[in-house]
């Protein structure tokens, strides 16, 4: 035990901002790899069987990582000494990401204080490093509700955090929280299955389903039977806490698929040629140039966004005519296809965390069901839903409400080439297209629009990646928007997560507020 914690202090320390206590860490992890190199012999293209090898393997993906990860330019340097010297390639088999760096100060200050709080550098926050102002806001709302002061404890937090990705099947997300939950002392029982955690968890487990797949189902009974448990109950507190964290995993795994985002290269698959992931594509094909080429389609767009405008001012629709488009267009959205791929079955390794596998967002669809209409103007996160998880469990909602609106407002006025562009119509289109396809309607918005906006390829994209992320592919991907730059892309993808966890949010909240009135 007392060597764990001397290993975890030692690369913890890598992480200080003072330069003294990185450059005495690393004395000491060179003296460690020396040590183990000397025992082991002069090494082959093959891992060693030892158990010597085998850390020493460890120690040397961990400083790959760093030598590409980290934002301290004298730790990268060091890593990559030390890697030349003991003859390991540090670039031929590396997808190429965002390189660290090379970003500007701000994305590097906010670089250095995730490696700082986690020791770690992740791949989705390289990926959102396209866009360091939300980034920052994702950075800071994702911390407090997995570090700080709050109802639930930390072991609980990640284990809500394991639940909620394996829904999706989303194996990147859960060993990020499989190795969290034993850093701050899980117990490594409840990892063998849902049924291994104590029975507070395992009640979670209906919410986690519903929440994932068909919010709307979501009533004031479900969150009574949490509350009102006759042993192992939850307090108004937990529940927020939960619900929130349900919500922000669900929707990290949407956009995990959806920018194809694969394991730290410090870890199993991360570094090493392998079958393609379920999504069928790397993080790599995020940062390069998009190579496809399809003539005009901007410029269309462009023209198709002047027109509704124009049409906006010369007149405007009835309410009658307006619920009507709502209401065709949430039946449109049912039949979008999300894949013709076949059923994507979870692996032991992930369905061991969640009850019920064969349940999903497709089944309603096909028996006849349909969504029911939730009018924002009833309950909206502005009016209800923030002020709810701000009073139970305070800062929260600020948090929450600051980073839906940087994802939602978040703009460069630029539509690939073009500049001085205004994208908000744009924007809302999507984020009212999302929350449609779970039933919620705005009453002061024309759904007509979203027909002229989103073509098909689009909407097949946003319904696969918000309602089924899994099932998400390279294709899909590509065939959207493919003049487009990549980080016009992950914006796109910021705006589908945010949507969703507001929309899963808004029923779950909705149900919360019913059971205490």
């Amino acid at each position: 035990m007392m060597e764990v914690q001397e290993s975890l202090g030692r690369w913890d320390r890598l992480g200080s901002r003072d330069l003294g206590s990185r450059l005495e860490a690393m004395e000491i992890i060179s003296q460690e790899v020396a040590r183990k190199v000397e025992a082991i012999g002069p090494l082959t293209s093959s891992p060693p069987a030892t158990s010597l090898g085998s850390d020493l393997n460890d120690i040397l993906a961990h400083l790959l990582m760093l030598s590409k990860r980290c934002p301290f330019e004298d730790v990268r340097e060091r890593s990559i000494q030390l890697l030349q010297e003991v003859q390991v390639g540090c670039c031929s088999f590396l997808p190429y990401i965002l390189q660290v760096s090379k970003v500007d100060s701000r994305t590097q200050s906010i670089f250095e204080d995730a490696f700082a709080a986690l020791g770690r550098l992740d791949n989705i926050s390289l990926v959102m490093g396209f866009h360091p102002q939300y980034l920052e806001s994702f950075l800071r709302t994702q911390h407090y509700l997995l570090q700080m002061d709050g109802p639930l404890p930390l072991h609980y937090r990640h284990y809500i955090g394991i639940m909620a990705a394996a829904r999706h099947q989303c194996s990147y997300l859960v060993n990020l929280h499989v190795n969290d939950f034993l850093q701050v002392g899980g117990d490594a029982k409840w990892l063998n299955g849902l049924g291994e955690a104590p029975q507070k968890l395992q009640q979670l487990g209906e919410l986690n389903k519903i929440l994932a797949h068909r919010p709307w189902l979501i009533t004031k009974e479900h969150m009574e039977a949490l509350l009102k448990a006759e042993e192992h109950s939850w307090s108004l507190a937990e529940l927020i806490h939960a619900v929130v964290l349900l919500t922000h995993y669900h929707s990290l795994a949407s956009f995990t698929f959806g920018c194809g985002i694969t394991p730290e290269i410090h870890c199993d698959g991360g570094h090493t040629f392998r079958p393609p992931s379920l999504s069928q594509y790397c993080v790599c094909d995020i940062a390069n140039g998009n190579g496809h080429d399809m003539c005009g389609e901007v410029e269309v767009l462009m023209e198709r966004m002047k027109q509704l405008q124009e049409c906006r001012d010369d007149e405007e629709a009835s309410q009658e005519e307006m619920a009507t488009r709502f209401e065709r267009e949430k039946t449109e959205s049912m039949l979008v296809v999300t894949s013709e791929d076949e059923e994507c079955v979870p692996s032991r390794d992930i369905s061991r965390h969640f009850e019920d596998p064969s349940y999903g967002y497709k089944d309603f669809s096909r028996r006849g069901e349909h969504v029911p209409t939730f009018r924002a103007q009833d309950y909206s996160w502005e009016d209800h839903g923030y002020s709810l998880v701000n009073r139970l469990y305070p800062d929260v909602g600020q948090m929450l409400d600051e980073k839906f609106q940087m994802a939602y407002n978040l703009t460069y006025n630029t539509m690939a080439t073009h500049k001085d562009v205004d994208t908000s119509m744009l924007r809302r289109a999507i984020w009212n297209y999302i929350h449609c396809m779970f039933g919620i309607r705005y009453d002061d918005y024309d759904y007509g629009e979203i027909n002229q906006l989103l073509d098909r390829s689009f909407k097949i994209y946003i319904k696969t990646m918000v309602c089924s992320p899994e099932k998400t592919t390279k294709r899909m991907y590509e065939s959207f928007w493919r003049q487009f730059q990549h980080s016009e892309k992950v914006h796109v993808n910021l705006l589908l997560m945010e949507a969703r966890m507001q929309a899963e949010l808004l029923y779950a909240l909705r149900a919360i507020t019913r059971y205490m009135t």
